[in-house]
């Protein structure tokens, strides 16, 4: 279960910093910061609702691997991986062209679905870094 832990903790850092861009994004829109800056502001919660989401499915994924089925049937962990990564990409980027509204009401932009698809890129890479693994 540690290895469960270890993709909380990623969750955890990663919503604080989503909350800090979060609080601070009006005094950036407001301000007279360069357009780069602002696009990065308001696609940034893209980014960060990726890496959550892809930790979050993993973990669900792997205690559900270990807990509802027995050891000849068990997937891989790299196959829950994989999983993880294309439910959380089915889920993200559907949302992003507005094909549901699941988890509010989006705005279609091309930078929320570049920052969505780098958020993907890197949450798959922090799990295949980690190896997130339930030991028996």
């Amino acid at each position: 279960m540690e290895d469960v832990r270890k993709l909380f903790r990623i969750q955890i850092l990663t919503t604080l910093i989503f909350v800090v861009f979060k609080f601070s994004r009006p005094s950036v829109l407001e301000g007279g910061s360069p357009d780069l800056v602002k696009i990065i502001f308001l696609s940034l919660p893209n980014f960060f609702e990726a890496i959550v989401g892809m930790a979050t499915v993993c973990a669900l994924g792997l205690v559900a691997n270990h807990r509802l089925l027995r050891v000849p049937k068990r997937l891989k962990a790299e196959y829950i991986y994989l999983l993880s990564a294309l439910f959380t990409a089915v889920y993200v980027i559907t949302q992003e062209f507005k094909l549901h509204n699941i988890g509010g009401n989006n705005v279609y932009d091309p930078n929320d679905v570049l920052f969505s698809v780098i958020g993907l890129i890197i949450g798959y890479v922090i799990i295949l870094t980690l190896k997130p693994r339930i030991s028996e």
